[in-house]
């Protein structure tokens, strides 16, 4: 276990927190880690007052985008303490997307270890009702002062919590989704694996278009052929076709390994449910539609972790799925994801982070 030096914030801001409309990534608790890499290495890292960070305008980050995040959640146990869901995993992807665009690694335990100290001490900040948790989101960035398109030699890595809610306005109820044909998310060989700020980037103007026209978000089709489905911009998609279970594969090389895409396929495979991991052509799914064989489609991520899709809309088509209510196997798989978070599920699996308070 790692010593983390820690300077406590001389006064709480939690007493302006509306904690009946909380939103997502609106309030951010009283401290945050950071951890700056010179000369070759990190350092110990600390945790300090949340606050405004000095930086100046030839700052790499701001002109060239040398940037990657996670996000990752804290619950209340229902047996007291504190559950962080699958920490490791996030840490490792960190350092997946780092190796793209040249950020080095940071170890990954340490990573883990500092999320446990930060939320033992921001304890306050976790919210208590059902529904509810801490988001955490560790980013990382170069920090050097240059102009010339080349790799910083120092960076900075923070973690901020916030306490969140559901990350839709429409909750656990389906959304409605465009399929972008004219625009593409990333392309096999890019940044489509990793969570870099580009990426995201890329996603902005479909994604505002697709709000403006009444959607919730923009499922992505791949960047070559405009055919196969790729991911939604803010979850890895899923698709009941008949008995089957099937999302894109990871192999396509531009969908980013989701945590939760992970955590659902490895229930659904213990439930003895039929999955596939493979390329689908979004022609697959306007017949699936059609034939009546697409029972569900649902997103999978860490901030809404299941989002039904109630209707997707792809040029002059337009699929309403399950009469735009939630299916079977989307319910059961948010009951037991979020009943593994919260403690009420018992964890065969490992996959909370417990910490004593």
């Amino acid at each position: 276990m790692s010593n983390f030096k820690i300077e406590k914030s001389q006064a709480t801001r939690i007493n302006g927190v509306d904690w009946n409309n909380l939103g997502f990534g609106i309030y951010f608790s009283d401290h945050i880690f950071v951890s700056d890499y010179a000369d070759g290495k990190w350092d110990e890292g600390k945790i300090v007052p949340y606050g405004p960070m000095q930086m100046e305008p030839t700052n790499c980050t701001l002109h060239y985008g040398q940037s990657i995040f996670e996000g990752l959640k804290a619950f209340l146990d229902v047996k007291g303490g504190i559950n962080i869901f699958r920490p490791g995993k996030n840490a490792a992807r960190l350092n997946h997307s780092g190796s793209r665009v040249c950020i080095p690694a940071f170890d990954e335990q340490k990573l883990v270890d500092a999320l446990k100290e930060l939320v033992k001490l921001d304890k306050q900040w976790i919210p208590k009702q059902r529904g509810q948790s801490l988001y955490i989101r560790p980013v990382v960035f170069g920090t050097d002062n240059f102009l010339g398109v080349h790799a910083s030699s120092t960076y900075r890595l923070i973690v901020i919590t916030s306490p969140v809610a559901s990350y839709y306005a429409e909750g656990l109820n389906p959304v409605k989704i465009l399929v972008s044909s004219e625009y593409v998310r990333a392309v096999r060989g890019g940044l489509g694996t990793a969570k870099t700020a580009a990426n995201y980037a890329a996603s902005l103007l479909a994604g505002t278009l697709a709000k403006k026209a009444g959607y919730a978000q923009v499922l992505w089709l791949d960047g070559v052929s405009r055919h196969f489905v790729d991911e939604v911009g803010a979850m890895n998609i899923m698709f009941v076709i008949g008995d089957e279970l099937i999302t894109p594969s990871l192999e396509q090389g531009t969908i980013l390994a989701g945590v939760t895409r992970d955590t659902v396929l490895t229930l659904a495979r213990d439930w003895g449910l039929k999955v596939s991991e493979r390329q689908i052509t979004i022609d697959e799914l306007i017949e699936a539609h059609k034939s009546g064989n697409l029972k569900e489609a649902f997103g999978t991520g860490t901030a809404a972790v299941i989002s039904p899709v109630g209707l997707m809309h792809y040029n002059d088509t337009e699929m309403v799925i399950n009469d735009m209510k939630i299916g079977p196997i989307a319910q059961r798989l948010y009951d037991t994801i979020t009943g593994i978070q919260y403690g009420e599920i018992e964890d065969t699996y490992g996959w909370n982070v417990h910490v004593d308070l």
